[in-house]
């Protein structure tokens, strides 16, 4: 009877412990994946570049007298930047001028020595060598003038050259020789300065083969639009991970690099308050499709089971049911889904380390597309 009595005692105590061990389903968050017109875009690196630079140089050799810029500033085309001693070469004009006054005289005097000969010629009084030769002469100072006239051409060119102005617009860099030095003129001399024209800018950065064909046949099929300026890009800078500056493709080469496969383009981009400054790298981003309608999930939905990528589904009886998914581009937190799962499968996104496959689970609905502490259910705040 006692025996009876304990066996009994120890069934009531193990049946609670049983129950207790024993855990219900697990809460995952489980949500539909979502339809939404999107366009798929290709990332590149690139570096931005003036669209114009021109290193400043002396055309007249002489000693500088004077830098009329101050360092980094911006300059207008035609604004005087150096002035050249210009005395030498006021002289030189002076002299050529003169040379001028000399030319003609001689030009009237044998100008009248031909005209005296053709009255001659007429009485015969005159040797027809004689008055060739006074028609020679007369060719002759004519040449002279000429040649006089082109050296007070040359010598006020060179005078007007001892200013040295700006060719561009743009912003001029330092000034690479002080008052005082001798210069000396011609393209193999030492530069001045230089001035970078940076509005607008350009973007140059390299594509590869696949990508450049498939934007071929999607712009050959119509299926992206260009206008008069060229396809439309955006840009992001190295201190942020926003696409905020908008530009245009406006050339690509003519050719790819065979060594690395790549075609160089370039665009051309706005820059009116002149912030980008060249040199600087960049990310650019450009259309890579049309615009379609496509599945999309959170990214931290997706597993990756050697070389397959699956989304863990809750199927028939609340039972884990993992899919094979092909991905698509990622646009912000959202993950193309190319196929394997629709807008109809309840698909797990958090709790995943709760889930197993044919295991019962909890579901609990939530929207992904809000942020996590707007979202409905514990299970939504837990990890995965």
């Amino acid at each position: 009877m006692v025996v009876g009595v304990l066996a009994v005692a120890a069934s009531l105590q193990a049946a609670p412990a049983r129950a207790q061990g024993a855990p219900g389903p697990l809460p995952v968050s489980v949500a539909h994946p979502i339809k939404r017109a999107v366009t798929d875009t290709a990332e590149f690196t690139g570096r931005f570049e003036a669209s114009e630079l021109v290193e400043v140089r002396a055309q007249v050799s002489g000693q500088l007298m004077q830098v009329a810029f101050k360092d980094g500033s911006l300059v207008k085309k035609g604004d005087l930047l150096f002035k050249i001693d210009p005395r030498p070469y006021e002289a030189a004009l002076t002299q050529a001028e003169s040379a001028v006054i000399t030319a003609k005289t001689r030009v009237d005097l044998t100008k009248s020595d031909v005209d005296r000969a053709k009255d001659l010629l007429r009485t015969g009084n005159i040797t027809d060598q004689l008055a060739q030769q006074r028609n020679q002469a007369y060719g002759e100072a004519q040449a002279s003038l000429k040649s006089a006239e082109a050296q007070v051409q040359t010598a006020r060119l060179n005078l007007e050259w001892t200013d040295v102005r700006a060719p561009i617009d743009g912003r001029i860099g330092r000034k690479l020789v002080t008052e005082g030095n001798l210069i000396a003129a011609g393209a193999g001399s030492s530069a001045l300065t230089t001035i970078v024209n940076v509005q607008p800018i350009y973007f140059y950065f390299d594509i590869d083969e696949q990508s450049y064909l498939r934007y071929l046949r999607n712009v050959r099929d119509g299926k992206i639009q260009e206008d008069n300026g060229g396809a439309q890009v955006e840009i992001a800078l190295p201190d942020t991970s926003e696409f905020n500056i908008k530009g245009r493709i406006d050339f690509a080469d003519n050719q790819l690099d065979q060594q690395t496969g790549t075609l160089r383009l370039r665009a051309s981009v706005p820059n009116e308050n002149g912030f980008l400054t060249s040199g600087v790298f960049g990310r650019i981003r450009i259309q890579a499709s049309p615009e379609y309608e496509a599945v999309l999930l959170p990214e931290e939905a997706i597993l990756s089971d050697q070389t397959r990528k699956v989304v863990m589904t809750v199927g028939p009886e609340d039972k884990v049911v993992p899919k094979v998914v092909e991905l698509g581009q990622l646009h912000g937190p959202l993950r193309v889904i190319r196929s394997g799962v629709t807008v109809e499968d309840r698909v797990i996104v958090n709790g995943l380390m709760r889930a197993r496959p044919g295991a019962a689970v909890k579901p609990e609905p939530v929207d992904f597309t809000k942020p996590k502490d707007q979202q409905p259910g514990a299970a939504a705040q837990q990890p995965k």
